[in-house]
Order: structure tokens, then C-alpha cells, then sequence
């Protein structure tokens, strides 16, 4: 096994995960703000998922001897608006399930299984990511700013004591 190659996809996987780490927390701080729960609470797991996969990565470097660059691969963007929010996300997941198969393929002719299963195996997660946030995306397209607004009035009722709630 050619341990370098893992080590440099890896640590370029850690950086990318960072990166979208960032800005699905970025996402679900503006959404919370806004009273948009659903979609806020979506990023935010989104989010503790990703992280996960980073640390699945950091273990697999660590095992292959090396250290874990902790570098994010950019910058937060400030996207305000909530379909666009979402369109950065599909783009993103979509760009990690092209790179992480690559990278799968790319372990594999280094003769690293075990660091082409982990990609394998985050693929799944990163695909259904994708499939949440084409959902959501889709559902704002279909409902309109109605649907968002339903949000936001899901959290004053709860927040006024409203629907069921004692008082």
C-alpha cells in the first residue's frame, strides 16, 4: 500500500468537510434567526454529520501514520436566502460524490482498501444529504415563500404558548 496518496485525498477530504461544516452551521445560525426551524434543524444535523465523517477521516490518517491537517478548503459564503442556501448545498454534496468516488478509485490503484471502503461508505451519506436538500429545494419551488412562513409561524406558536401548549 502506498500510504502517501491516502494521506494527501484524505487530508483534502478533512479540509473539504471543514469547509462545508462551516458553512452549514453559517445556514443554520441565519435560518434559526429567521424562524425557519425545519430548515435550520436540516443544516445543523447536516452539519453533526459531516463532522463525523471528518473524524472518520482524521482516525484513517492517523492510522496510516500521518497528522491531520486541519485547514478548511475555503471560505464561509453569506448567503442569505434560503433557496439559495439550498442550491449551494445540493452543488456541494454533488461535487463531494464526484470527489469521493475519485478518490475511492484513486485509494483503490494504491492498493488501500480500507481508505477506499471509508469513501465508499461516506458516498451513501453524502447522497442522501443531496437527496434532503433537493426535498427541501424542491418544496420551496412547489410552495413558495408559503412554505417558509409556515416555519416561522410553527415557532410562534410554540414560543406564545399556542396549539396545545398549557399556558
Amino acid at each position: 500500500m502506498e500510504r502517501s496518496k491516502s494521506i494527501e485525498i484524505l487530508n483534502k477530504a478533512v479540509s473539504e468537510e471543514l469547509s462545508v461544516i462551516h458553512q452549514y452551521m453559517y445556514f443554520h445560525f441565519v435560518l434559526d434567526d429567521l424562524g425557519y426551524d425545519l430548515l435550520a434543524n436540516i443544516f445543523r444535523k447536516t452539519a453533526i454529520e459531516e463532522m463525523l465523517h471528518t473524524e472518520r477521516y482524521a482516525e484513517r490518517i492517523l492510522f496510516l501514520g500521518s497528522d491531520v491537517e486541519m485547514i478548511p478548503a475555503r471560505e464561509v459564503e453569506h448567503i442569505k436566502d434560503p433557496q439559495k442556501m439550498l442550491e449551494w448545498a445540493m452543488q456541494s454534496e454533488e461535487m463531494a460524490i464526484d470527489m469521493y468516488n475519485e478518490f475511492a478509485l484513486l485509494a483503490s490503484q494504491h492498493k488501500d482498501s480500507g481508505t477506499k471502503q471509508l469513501f465508499e461508505e461516506i458516498i451513501s451519506d453524502e447522497e442522501r444529504h443531496y437527496d434532503t436538500f433537493e426535498t427541501e429545494f424542491e418544496n420551496i419551488k412547489k410552495f413558495g415563500d408559503g412554505y417558509l412562513a409556515q416555519q416561522a409561524m410553527e415557532r410562534s406558536k410554540k414560543a406564545g404558548g399556542i396549539g396545545g401548549q398549557n399556558m
